[in-house]
């Protein structure tokens, strides 16, 4: 899993700043593809997909600080 292994070495503000551009992306692909359908409809889901693996690396990130 070469993505999430990313996602751990970065920082806990480079993994917000990711989020967030990441659902901004998601958001615009949306509207995009609601105006114009896109070619590859998948990226769609490869972006939500990706947006589900930051927030599970922030979830354990919170829960090993609880520790």
């Amino acid at each position: 899993m070469k993505k999430q292994e990313e996602l751990r070495e970065l920082s806990d503000k480079d993994l917000q700043e990711r989020l967030d551009s990441e659902v901004m992306e998601l958001s615009q692909l949306r509207i995009n593809h609601t105006i114009t359908p896109l070619d590859n409809s998948g990226l769609i889901k490869e972006k939500r997909r990706q947006i589900a693996r930051i927030h599970t690396e922030v979830r354990a990130r919170e829960l090993k600080k609880e520790e």
